[in-house]
């Protein structure tokens, strides 16, 4: 059996600045952190990388995999819009000795803090206000309106889940969070 590392999980609604943070974190190189990339059934955005930003596979493939209990965690996001992490990336990272870090949605962070209670640090990210995040995604440019609305309305029910989490970030000055994100994953790391 390999030796099991620490999990790592950041989670927020979309355009709260967790994968900014994360990104952060993995430049980190004290912290022996490996990114845990998750598989989706949707479609790859912009330039997003098969490998690198997420699997991609299938829906049918998605679903044989949810049948096999490959999953140590997954989620319909969205209408056939599945997200999930496979059990053989943690394995991977693991493999390497390393400890996985995790951008995640919040149904999929707390399922893995269930799972894995004592080697897990869950961190919600929380933005500035509601408004904030819209301008946030509007600025982005990369979906629609509709699309934007339907994060939105999705926004107010994680933020309820926020104190499910060990730590809260709040993201109102990038450069505290990020030393903050950054105090918080040593300190776990290290015990």
């Amino acid at each position: 059996m390999e030796k099991q590392g620490k999990l790592i999980v950041f989670s927020a609604p979309s355009g709260s600045g967790k994968t900014t943070i994360v990104q952060h974190l993995l430049a980190q190189n004290d912290l022996n952190l490996e990114f845990s990339i998750s598989a989706t059934s949707r479609e790859p955005r912009g330039d997003e990388v098969d490998g690198k930003h997420y699997y991609f596979i299938s829906f049918k493939e998605f679903k044989q995999h949810i049948k096999n209990d490959d999953f140590l965690e997954w989620e319909e996001v969205y209408r056939d819009n599945f997200y999930g992490t496979l059990k053989s990336e943690i394995v991977r990272i693991w493999q390497k000795e390393k400890n996985v870090i995790f951008d995640i949605d919040v149904v999929g962070g707390l399922r893995i803090k269930k799972k894995y209670p004592e080697k897990t640090l869950a961190v919600f990210v929380k933005p500035p206000s509601v408004d904030e995040l819209k301008r946030r995604l509007k600025e982005r440019k990369t979906e629609s309106d509709d699309k934007i609305n339907m994060r939105i309305a999705k926004a107010s029910i994680e933020l309820a889940t926020a104190p499910q989490f060990d730590y809260i970030i709040e993201n109102n000055d990038l450069k505290i969070a990020l030393q903050e994100a950054r105090d918080l994953v040593k300190k776990f790391i290290e015990k």
